[in-house]
């Protein structure tokens, strides 16, 4: 079945992987390209100084905005003000692209130091299941976090994780196999 990807372009799934990476990436670096343009803006408005940086990893826009003093403003507790944020670029981009984006946004690093402590979180969590044997119900997390929490968990041998609950309460839960 044919898949629309730009208006006077199809691409189907007989076709080769990499001619199929280049339209995404390309599209990607639209999201990119529309995604930078709305945060210069709001830094704009802001006052605030900041160097963006466009990037595609995994499939997604990668955006992360650093040298500013106010940076950390814009992240705010537990990084709630930078999910807000991330939602609205998103919403931008949506609104020029008419598809929805999964682009990634990182003030200040915060994400990417939240990263590794989650994954060492997974890690030692999953060890935690594997000596007590007992699963372990972490506390209610982002889907960001719970992401990098199993991902971390499946690196480890003997266990597994599973999201349990509803959102905003919803968290990751080890189980030893």
């Amino acid at each position: 079945m044919p898949e629309t990807v730009q208006e006077s372009e199809v691409t189907t799934t007989e076709e080769a992987p990499a001619e199929k990476a280049v339209v995404t990436e390309d599209l990607l670096v639209k999201e990119g390209d529309i995604a930078g343009d709305y945060l210069e803006r709001l830094l704009d408005i802001l006052d605030y100084d900041g160097d963006i940086d466009l990037d595609v990893e995994a499939s997604r826009a990668v955006i992360s905005i650093d040298g500013g003093d106010d940076l950390e403003k814009l992240v705010g507790p537990r990084g709630s003000v930078l999910e807000s944020l991330q939602e609205l670029t998103r919403l931008a981009v949506q609104q020029e692209t008419g598809t929805r984006s999964r682009l990634m946004l990182d003030i200040a690093g915060w994400r990417a130091a939240r990263r590794e402590e989650l994954a060492d979180l997974g890690r030692a969590t999953a060890e935690k299941a594997l000596s007590s044997g007992e699963r372990v119900r972490l506390q209610p997390m982002t889907p960001f976090e719970r992401k990098v929490v199993h991902d971390a968990v499946a690196s480890v041998k003997g266990v597994h994780s599973e999201s349990e609950g509803e959102d905003p309460r919803r968290r990751v839960v080890v189980f030893p196999q």
